[in-house]
Order: C-alpha cells, then structure tokens, then sequence
C-alpha cells in the first residue's frame, strides 16, 4: 500500500504542514489500532486515511484523521493534502466530497494550478474568561479567550504579532489545562506587525490601520533571512495541542474555522489572508460563506512510498 507525505499550506518542500495521506483500497476500514499505529509511526501532526465508497449523492470518499496519540474530528491540512494526491496521482480536479464521522461531508476542491479550496463549517467563538492557569501557561496575558463549539479549541487573543512569536508555552501545563478544560488544544492570534498588514479591496489598511502591499502575497509564507519575500496577511496566529501529541501544529487548517469568523469580524472584511507563525509558516486564505469556511491552499509531495505491514 502505497503512502504519501505531503506538505501543505505551502508552494514548497520543508515549509507548510506536513501530513501522511494512505489512500485505502476498496472495502471495510481496517482495524483502528492499526491505523493509529501507522499515525504514530509517521509521527506527523495528522496522518488522514482515505477509503472509496460506492457511487452515491452523498460522498466519494470517506476521511478519516489520526494524530500520533489519537483519532481526531477534524484536520484541514490533511484533508488539504488527501485532494492534492488525489489530483497529482489520479487526475482529479474539481469538487470530491469526503464524508466524515463527525464533521459532516466536506467538500474539496483542486483547480489546474495547484490550489486547493477546502469548504468546511465555521467554528464561531463565544468569549468566555481566561482560564484559571492560561497566563503562567502562555507566560502573557490574553486580551480575551473563546470557546469554539465542536471544535474543541481555545482561541486566544493576544497584543500583537511580536507577543505571538515569542510564546513559549508551557507544554506540559498546556496539557494538563487542555485535559481539565475539555479543549482539543490552543489557539494564539492577534493582528499583523503594521508593515506587513494586508490591504483590503476597498483600500482600507488591515487590522492595525497600517497599510502594507496591496494584492495577494507573492508566495505561501516563506520567507528569506531578511523578511523581504514575506507576504501581506490579516492577521497571525499559532497552534498548540500537546494532549494530541502535536506540541506546536505548524499550519492548522482547522483552526482557521474559529480563526476566520473572528478576524472577519473584527475586520469587517469576508476574505482574508491567515499567516501562521510556526517555524515552518503556513499561509491560509480564508472566504467566509455563512456558517462555512472555504479554506485555500498550495500543497507539495515530498515523499512516496510503500507501506508494507
């Protein structure tokens, strides 16, 4: 069986996120542990499992998604590069609909070019105080903190993009935190340094007043030593959970959900541009639609080979 490691969020290798992708042969799922065990052996923050289903109306594919320590609800990277290898290796363009077991059909779509658009539910917050231990966790006070429905997430507002990159977390703390607060993990946002701040289609500057170069950003987040390649973006975030075994996510899709409806409120403005500020970078556009996320991306495959257990 053949099995994929394929970097998204990103137009190039050793950037973005990377994920394990095993397109399954028809027929039932294979055992969970196995799958588990093979998640834990890649040891990426997700490895998706993807299994063809009879011709229906309602999906093309079953998805599901495995961290190193456990199965997950939803991963957007993964499902990202599960489309990605479906088009570079199969020859599928357009819509696939992958159905999930607990976030519903998700819909993908890859064009010619090499994008692909993700369209999955919105995970609005609801603001809720700081939890008791989240300052000596993050080692900064939080502007406000958000509950984001079944996500499991804790969105996390912060200053500014300096506070942002300098988090170091408390991971074992953020663990324990996690656990007792029934979180998934951790998400920390806050608007873009003013020099790099998007420009909206009106003109307007982005989330801080400054305005920055206007048009999309010339690549996917990378950027050389000194910071000329870097792209404009509406806002920065990073992403945690420890619990799961992923100690800080290096481009998270999902996360984006609760991310999206937050800044396009606070920005006035449907579509955006996410730059997440792990050492990797990721960058993720986000189009608001309602109550759906359409999540956009670039993806690279850096390996291919065979799984023989």
């Amino acid at each position: 069986m053949r099995i994929h490691v394929v970097t998204a969020f990103t137009d190039r290798p050793f950037a973005g996120n990377p994920a394990g992708v095993c397109l399954l042969p028809a027929g039932p799922w294979p055992q969970d542990a196995w799958m588990q065990r093979v998640a834990a052996e890649m040891n990426h923050s997700e490895t998706a499992f993807a299994l063809p289903l009879p011709a229906s109306d309602e999906a093309d594919w079953a998805i599901r998604w495995f961290a190193p320590l456990v199965e997950t609800n939803l991963c957007g990277h993964a499902t990202l590069a599960t489309a990605h290898v479906l088009r570079t290796e199969h020859g599928v363009l357009g819509a696939v609909r992958f159905a999930s077991r607990q976030s519903g059909v998700l819909v993908t779509h890859a064009d010619a070019s090499g994008s692909v658009t993700l369209d999955f539910p919105a995970a609005p917050g609801t603001e809720v105080p700081v939890p008791d231990g989240l300052v000596d966790v993050l080692g900064t006070e939080p502007e406000a903190t958000y509950r984001t429905g079944a996500l499991g997430d804790l969105l996390t507002v912060l200053p500014d993009e300096a506070t942002v990159r300098a988090v170091t977390p408390d991971l074992a703390a953020m663990a324990e935190l996690t656990r007792r607060e029934r979180l998934r993990g951790v998400i920390i946002t806050a608007p873009p340094a003013g020099a790099h701040a998007a420009v909206g289609a009106d003109g307007a500057a982005g989330a801080d007043g400054a305005a920055g170069a206007a048009g999309e950003p010339s690549g996917n987040g990378e950027f050389g030593e000194n910071g000329q390649d870097r792209p404009p973006y509406d806002f920065v975030s990073r992403f945690f959970s420890p619990a799961e075994g992923i100690r800080e996510d290096p481009a998270t899709g999902s996360a984006h959900t609760a991310l999206a409806p937050y800044w396009s409120a606070r920005l006035g403005r449907q579509q955006l541009t996410g730059f997440q500020v792990s050492a990797r970078t990721g960058v993720i556009h986000t189009a608001l639609h309602g109550d759906r996320v359409h999540l956009t991306g670039n993806a690279v495959t850096v390996l291919d080979g065979t799984l023989h257990v």
